[in-house]
């Protein structure tokens, strides 16, 4: 028997296959204009090779769970991700989770429920989509900026704002400071951000980082630094809510 956790980001699609003691299949695609259309896509993609009648549940997760009429089960990205990384780590007990449009720190207890929570408010500071939106600014990609900031001394990108950071870095090229340089100094403002949500909870025992930002070793490396500690990263990352889903499903 299967189980399948469909997380709907504002900026990808993940989704993951269950049987109850690992993942079988995963998938990451992006969000384009349709959720709930690339949502579907994800689940038949999931399913290619399975009957209907092995998956137990179907569970959406995410902000675009609400469109998808497929499933049997919404539940907040919040739970999930206590779910997933606790699958994947089970000494974690804090996470710092960057997606495309929020950042949240998560507290979870010694069973992988989760004890507390903090939000960044609505602006997309600090975000998968402040990256994007910024790096594009740089003729870069969020693929690619890493490579770019590497081993760069970060400029200062003093607006959090994506709007005025864009008008920030459009003054920084004039003055013909590096894109090297800039690329450092927004993924800097980015573990910023991440820094001062993690100050304002409680980072008790080890912490993990998820989402898609995770991969970017810049981030990492910087955060490390800041928090002055080692931090899980998992090779999936990236689908640790899509995870959560399939093992709340699969229960």
């Amino acid at each position: 028997m299967y189980s399948i956790g469909i997380d709907a980001g504002a900026t990808y699609i993940k989704g993951v296959l269950f049987d109850g003691e690992k993942i079988v299949k995963k998938l990451v695609i992006p969000t384009g204009s349709s959720p709930k259309t690339t949502s579907r896509e994800v689940y038949e993609n999931l399913i290619e090779d399975i009957e209907k009648n092995e998956i137990k549940k179907v569970v959406g997760t995410g902000y675009g769970r609400v469109s998808m009429d497929f499933i049997d089960k919404k539940v907040t990205e919040i739970t999930c991700h206590a779910k997933g990384i606790f699958f994947l780590n089970p000494n974690i007990r804090t996470i710092l989770d960057i997606g495309g449009q929020d950042i949240k720190v998560i507290n979870i207890n010694e069973s992988g429920n989760v004890e507390n929570f903090l939000m960044n408010d609505k602006c997309a500071a600090g975000t998968g989509k402040f990256l994007e939106i910024t790096s594009n600014k740089l003729d870069s990609d969020i693929h690619n900026i890493d490579e770019l900031a590497r081993g760069a001394e970060p400029e200062n990108i003093s607006s959090m704002c994506t709007v005025f950071a864009e008008s920030e870095i459009v003054s920084l090229l004039a003055r013909d400071v590096s894109k090297e340089k800039i690329a450092a100094g927004i993924i800097k403002s980015i573990s910023n951000k991440g820094v001062s949500l993690l100050n304002k909870a409680e980072i008790t025992d080890e912490l993990a980082f998820t989402g898609g930002l995770a991969k970017i070793y810049e981030l990492v490396k910087m955060l490390e630094n800041d928090l002055n500690r080692k931090i899980f990263i998992s090779e999936d990352s990236q689908i640790v809510g899509a995870l959560g889903a399939a093992i709340i499903g699969y229960k």
